[in-house]
């Protein structure tokens, strides 16, 4: 998983050479088309000045929103501007992501200067990962990098494609501190070794969970898709949502688990109510004995203890999914206490490992810095993907260490 990053290279290479950088630049907006929430642009900053100082031509290029064709809506306009304003410097917005206008605006540029092109996703040969497309978007380049990780589990045209027709494809600066983070926790991580996979449902995580069975000393299992666990052991679980047709997967799992000596979380007490709305009437119950009427909806005081005491002794934790509906007033309380145990044990020394969209925005409801975690993934189905042990589209196209170093030595262009 070693991959050529652009801090491997001396700043000579990149000197008057335009760089194609894909970025992830899919922030949330108001209403009005203000960015609501920054963190993804200035995840990409020091990718960016690093090759800004170097003297490179930085080409940038995204995707914001699912947009069917384009739409002023879905513009990265406001993007670029904000960026401007982050980097303290003019940025060249293109209104297109290839053509003989986007052409014309790069051959202007001087070394230094930042471009971003208008939404790749305006073209449906994006998501095709069309080849024609991807030569297109290759054309004005002279080096790709990626370093967009939360798109890296896609094949699409800038983040796979376009690396078939420039050399060298490299790593940027936050791809690689993703890479390392989450490749540390998995193949040499600090023991005991202790995962929290949550969510809503056992299908989207099975991957996940065989792979981390070969790891961990201790996995807590938490969030709706602890019910199917639950109804496996034989437990009655009201109207919880539980998928019946993977219960025997859930009987195997705990199975696997006792062999391996792993030490398994599940919920002890749940909070219940009979709908998901702010502020329903809610009661705590243990597992064994949850209403027929009602669903559980987060975890409860019991089994917070229960976590605490598991994850005590851990050195490296790795968490995956909430467990509750924590987006719901009156059903926060374990994904927030989640969130209280990870700061206090990184404070303590322990690596902490937080992947995921629902993790991340969870975190970002309680107004805690990620800054208090020992790493906080930008990439949700890309950091699920990584940890099912799948190899990503967006990495596996990037030159291996070994393999960049005849390129490297290429001449960059001159003014």
């Amino acid at each position: 998983m070693t991959r050529k990053t652009i801090a491997d290279l001396s700043p000579n290479f990149f000197k008057n050479t335009r760089v194609l950088v894909r970025v992830d630049f899919n922030v949330p907006q108001n209403e009005d088309q203000s960015i609501s929430d920054h963190s993804r642009i200035r995840a990409a900053l020091p990718t960016i000045e690093h090759l800004r100082d170097a003297g490179a031509k930085v080409i940038l290029v995204s995707h914001l929103g699912r947009p069917k064709g384009p739409t002023e809506k879905l513009s990265l306009k406001p993007v670029a501007e904000r960026l401007s304003e982050l980097l303290g410097t003019p940025i060249l917005f293109l209104p297109d992501c290839i053509g003989a206008e986007v052409v014309k605006g790069i051959e202007g540029m001087r070394a230094g200067d930042v471009c971003l092109l208008e939404n790749v996703r305006f073209h449906a040969e994006e998501e095709k990962n069309e080849p024609g497309f991807a030569r297109q978007l290759a054309s004005v380049a002279d080096v790709y990098v990626n370093d967009a990780f939360g798109t890296a589990h896609r094949a699409h045209a800038s983040t796979e494609g376009v690396s078939h027709h420039v050399k060298p494809a490299l790593a940027g600066l936050l791809m690689d501190r993703e890479l390392k983070a989450l490749g540390d926790a998995l193949d040499n991580p600090a023991r005991p070794f202790a995962t929290v996979i949550g969510g809503a449902k056992v299908s989207s995580k099975i991957g996940v969970l065989e792979n981390l069975l070969d790891k961990v000393d201790v996995l807590v299992i938490g969030g709706a898709m602890a019910f199917s666990f639950l109804k496996a052991e034989g437990k009655e679980v009201g109207k919880s949502l539980v998928e019946d047709d993977r219960l025997e997967f859930c009987r195997g799992l705990l199975q696997k688990a006792r062999e391996k000596s792993v030490k398994i979380v599940l919920p002890l007490d749940v909070i219940c109510a009979q709908k998901i709305e702010p502020g329903a009437q809610s009661s705590i119950h243990p597992v064994d004995q949850i209403p027929s009427d009602k669903m559980g909806l987060d975890v409860g005081p019991k089994t917070v203890a229960a976590i605490n005491e598991a994850l005590s002794k851990s050195r490296t934790i790795v968490w995956n999914g909430p467990l509750g509906v924590f987006e719901t007033e009156g059903f926060e309380a374990g994904t927030f206490a989640m969130i209280d145990t990870l700061v206090d044990l990184t404070a303590s020394g322990a690596r902490t490992i937080v992947g995921g969209g629902d993790s991340v925005a969870a975190i970002e409801l309680k107004g805690v810095s990620p800054g208090q975690f020992s790493h906080v993934s930008t990439g949700g189905g890309a950091s699920l993907e990584f940890l099912e042990g799948l190899e990503l589209p967006g990495v596996a196209c990037l030159e291996k260490t070994e393999a960049v170093a005849a390129s490297s030595t290429r001449m960059p262009p001159q003014e």
